[in-house]
């Protein structure tokens, strides 16, 4: 059973009531109530005395301490503080089809990305399932759904700070939770996760989440160059992740993304783009071209948007499925780890 009650599903809080004495059906209630991330104290439905014994398990919570709105889109930052003082963030996006809310897996990343704010102050712990579904709860709290919707959250991207792979319980135990028509409800087809490229852990996924979209952070065609961005490429090489994903495509049906940072000297010419169709060619998958987030602490740059739409050009040529993503939430440190980078660098220079 886990330690914090919003990481509970039904099954789990069947054997809590049990423990507490109490019938089976409060299970069913206080599940309602965690799906929608109230704490013991708001569930009012249930009797004093068992939201006394609620309140004295560890919640597992994220309040929404800052929010910042772009006035380029309707993109929204959020910096989330967990019950322990921790700092997460996540990004609203709204698109067409609905609302993406970007989460966070981990407070800081061990992973070391050359190209990711993230990872400055490496990895502090991971995130609870519960936690990750606070995330999202706390923002529904905040923005209620447009008509007659049944959330404001249509989509969901694990993609904020943290690598979801190197927390893969939580991730896992999250996922279904999002998914269950008792949890938040939303369609694993609605859910992407992102990884560097761990791939035992890639492996795993086929049988554990067969049925979300998995994201990898490549950002390069050949090991030397990947080495140069992204230490995970010591541990694995192209030569072991390509095949992962690839089986993965193969044994869900589901369609790979390949992220691609572009980066100016680096990964963005005319041949690079041939390199990285080749090593893709056969792969059921998408290649999301970004051109990179400046981030002050790194010493890399970005290419523009003209040249990497003609990147993007060139490589559906090679017959490989590519667009560059839009750029959202710019003027409000959208990248991962920008914001709860500058909001703990404010609490050192006041001393706290």
């Amino acid at each position: 059973m886990p330690a914090d009650l919003a990481s509970m599903d039904h099954s789990e809080l069947l054997e809590l009531m049990n423990e507490l004495g109490e019938p089976k059906f409060r299970a069913k209630q206080v599940l309602e109530w965690l799906s929608r991330g109230v704490r013991p104290a708001g569930m009012k439905n249930i009797p004093l005395k068992l939201r006394e014994k609620l309140a004295e398990i560890p919640y597992g919570g994220a309040e929404i301490i800052e929010r910042r709105y772009s006035q380029k889109d309707e993109t929204v930052k959020f910096l989330y503080e967990l019950d322990d003082g921790n700092i997460v963030e996540g990004v609203l996006m709204s698109y067409s089809y609905g609302k993406t809310l970007c989460i966070s897996s981990q407070v800081g990343c061990r992973m070391g990305c050359a190209f990711c704010a993230s990872t400055l102050n490496g990895k502090v712990r991971d995130l609870t399932a519960g936690e990750m579904l606070s995330e999202v709860t706390a923002v529904e709290r905040m923005i209620p759904p447009d008509d007659e919707k049944k959330r404001t959250v249509t989509n969901i991207v694990m993609m904020g700070s943290g690598e979801p792979l190197d927390n893969y319980d939580n991730t896992v135990r999250f996922l279904k939770r999002a998914a269950a028509e008792d949890g938040l409800g939303i369609s694993p087809r609605n859910i992407s996760v992102s990884t560097c490229g761990l791939v035992p852990r890639i492996n795993d996924f086929i049988k554990d989440a067969p049925h979300v979209t998995l994201c990898i952070s490549l950002h390069a065609h050949n090991d030397e160059m990947r080495r140069r961005t992204m230490p995970i490429a010591n541990a694995y090489s192209l030569s072991e992740l390509i095949p992962a994903a690839k089986r993965y495509a193969d044994e869900t049906g589901r369609r790979v993304i390949f992220e691609y940072a572009l980066i100016e000297g680096e990964n963005s010419s005319d041949e690079d783009a041939r390199a990285l169709a080749k090593l893709l060619r056969g792969i059921n998958c998408h290649v999301n071209l970004i051109p990179l987030n400046s981030v002050k602490e790194r010493h890399l740059s970005g290419v523009t948007r003209q040249r990497a739409a003609k990147f993007a050009e060139l490589l559906q040529k090679l017959h490989i499925s590519a667009t560059v993503r839009r750029e959202l939430g710019t003027d409000i440190d959208g990248a991962c780890g920008q914001l709860r980078n500058k909001y703990i660098g404010s609490l050192k220079e006041e001393g706290k």
